[in-house]
């Protein structure tokens, strides 16, 4: 792996380090919009991976993001009283390890949806895993344990700019870096044509399941990120909607494009901020800006021809 990259990861990791250390002395709101925004941008990079580069249709992104949430949520809330005296009372080792079994059990959840239904394609896969999202949504309404439709409370603040930069640089570095490596050129030969890639030897199944796997890990971390953000978690919150959100991320910031997906996440994610003082009529004007971008921009919102032909 070329050093330079090693570099910016670095680079980003320091830098949101020292702006999370001031971030007393910003704007609340403008804090919690900025960590909504790292937060996009890890749940568009991840989907971006399955979706983007893999050339599969995932309509069930926000399912996994609530695996995440949920399972992350229970470890700090309910259990995080007893295992911190265990890590010394350290939240910053607590906190990583709630992250990384939510992004594990997510994982666990991609596999089991991934392993019986990635043999199909197109429409059908969408509509497997829309049915998929919307039982997760399902089953969260009916436990008790995490507060059923009421919702789950009093989930502590953990999450910061650190963990939501930090986070997204990480997804952002492992996806490159994945697809760049000899093993993820098979991602970009299944997207380009299952039928050519298995008559080279290469196995269609297994790559897109890998995908649906590492795009549901990252995922289930920015759910934790959210519900350690927000403090509450309420199971309308991961609904079909939300899975729309993150798709149109990807597509308008070009399928398959590192950089463009990114923008699309920053973008998306501030402009409906002074939408929201139109009330109702917000996602009436969200959803024309949408569709005009759309019917102009069919390509993504972020590709031209200099960027195609340097990134082809």
């Amino acid at each position: 792996m070329p050093p330079k990259s090693q570099l910016w990861l670095l680079a980003t990791l320091v830098v949101a380090g020292i702006v999370s250390a001031f971030s007393g002395r910003i704007d609340p709101y403008f804090l919690d919009v900025a960590m909504g925004v790292g937060i996009a941008v890890t749940l568009a990079a991840s989907l971006n991976l399955i979706n983007g580069f893999t050339g599969q249709f995932s309509l069930g992104h926000a399912g996994f993001m609530a695996v995440g949430a949920y399972s992350s949520a229970v470890i700090t809330t309910n259990f995080g009283p007893k295992l911190l005296p265990l890590v010394g009372g350290q939240v910053w080792i607590l906190f990583p390890i709630a992250l990384v079994v939510g992004g594990l059990l997510a994982a666990l959840a991609g596999l089991a949806v991934g392993a019986p239904s990635l043999r199909l394609k197109g429409d059908y896969l969408a509509i497997v895993t829309l049915g998929f999202g919307e039982i997760i949504k399902v089953i969260f309404q009916n436990v008790d344990a995490v507060g059923g439709a009421r919702g789950l409370v009093g989930i502590p603040n953990y999450t910061n700019l650190f963990w939501t930069f930090g986070v997204a640089a990480v997804t952002v570095y492992v996806v490159w870096a994945l697809l760049n490596s000899t093993y993820g050129r098979g991602f970009l030969a299944v997207a380009d044509d299952e039928v050519a890639a298995e008559a080279m030897g290469l196995n269609p199944t297994r790559y897109k399941i890998t995908a649906f796997v590492v795009g549901s890990f990252f995922a289930g971390v920015a759910g934790g990120l959210y519900a350690h953000l927000k403090g509450y978690l309420n199971p309308g919150g991961f609904d079909f909607n939300k899975s729309i959100e993150i798709v149109v991320m990807v597509i308008l910031g070009g399928m398959g494009r590192h950089v463009g997906v990114i923008l699309a996440a920053i973008l998306l994610t501030v402009v409906q901020e002074p939408l929201r003082q139109l009330g109702d009529w917000r996602m009436i004007l969200y959803s024309l800006l949408l569709i005009v971008l759309m019917i102009t921009r069919p390509q993504g919102l972020f590709v031209w021809p200099l960027w195609k032909k340097k990134n082809a």
